[in-house]
């Protein structure tokens, strides 16, 4: 069996994010539109007899057990798998950023050992598989932008126009434990609706400027880099929003209009967007 290499695990940008009620649970209910960018981590993957699964980190260190090496354990008990892996990664992604970067690479990583170890499950199966790891790697497994609701497991794919973003990462990261943790957070936004989103009410398709990201008062109140970084992309006449639960925000970026240098320590990035998730295909589908 061959090992794999360069197994690129793409970001995502949440166009909005809208939190419209709460589960008995505690569980937030959200409405978003998740858009993959071509800002990735590269996983490295080598096929190791006897069932151990090792991780060595390229680049930024990652916890001890981190999302690729549950997603390898996971895959490996409901596979019934003998074999192991060695899995290097370099992270690129930040992370407390928003960006979806962890739950990424644990559905490039589903993916990956699917075939390398020869399980050949259906997207159905490593979705549920990937669900429990985190509520966006069910999106990144599917590999096309989606309208999501729900806690991240009901989603519709979408068709959206080519565009170009400004992505940044200041040099704080917040955690989303502590997001929707805040008693001020607002859970009541009126649900909207698909046709809404893809047109405002001149008519005119505009989806990157729909609706808000009813996270960002409280972030902005936890993490003065998020007021910071939105201001930056101000100051070059660009309209921020937060992206997801993290620290990283965004803003569409017209044609020929080139970032500024980020202050020390950030993290900034001239991106597009993509229509399919490079590993699109890779499990059978249940379609």
């Amino acid at each position: 069996m061959k090992a794999l290499y360069d197994v690129p695990a793409p970001a995502k940008l949440n166009l909005f994010l809208h939190v419209v009620g709460r589960r008995a649970d505690g569980m937030h209910l959200l409405q978003s539109a998740f858009m993959l960018i071509d800002w990735c981590d590269t996983l490295h993957f080598e096929l190791r007899a006897g069932g151990a699964i090792s991780r060595e980190d390229l680049g930024v260190p990652l916890p001890q057990q981190d999302l690729v090496l549950a997603a390898a354990q996971a895959l490996q008990r409901a596979g019934g798998v003998t074999a192991g892996v060695h899995v290097a990664i370099d992270k690129r992604v930040p992370s407390e950023a928003g960006l979806g970067g962890g739950s990424s690479d644990a559905a490039s990583c589903l993916l990956a050992l699917n075939r390398l170890w020869g399980l050949n499950l259906p997207l159905a199966r490593l979705a549920q598989i990937g669900l429990a790891l985190g509520a966006d790697v069910p999106f990144f497994l599917h590999g096309r932008n989606a309208w999501v609701e729900g806690i991240g497991e009901h989603s519709t794919p979408l068709a959206l126009p080519p565009g170009r973003f400004a992505v940044v990462k200041p040099s704080q990261g917040l955690a989303t434990a502590r997001i929707f943790a805040d008693p001020l957070l607002k859970r009541d936004t009126e649900p909207a609706i698909i046709s809404g989103f893809a047109a405002n009410p001149s008519g005119n398709t505009d989806p990157y400027r729909f609706g808000r990201n009813d996270l960002q008062p409280v972030a902005q109140r936890l993490c003065a880099g998020v007021t910071q970084a939105l201001e930056w992309l101000g100051s070059q006449g660009l309209q921020g929003r937060m992206t997801g639960s993290g620290s990283a925000v965004f803003a569409p970026l017209p044609a020929g209009q080139a970032l500024q240098a980020a202050p020390a320590g950030w993290q900034a990035r001239e991106c597009s967007n993509l229509e399919v998730h490079p590993l699109f295909g890779w499990a059978p589908s249940d379609d």
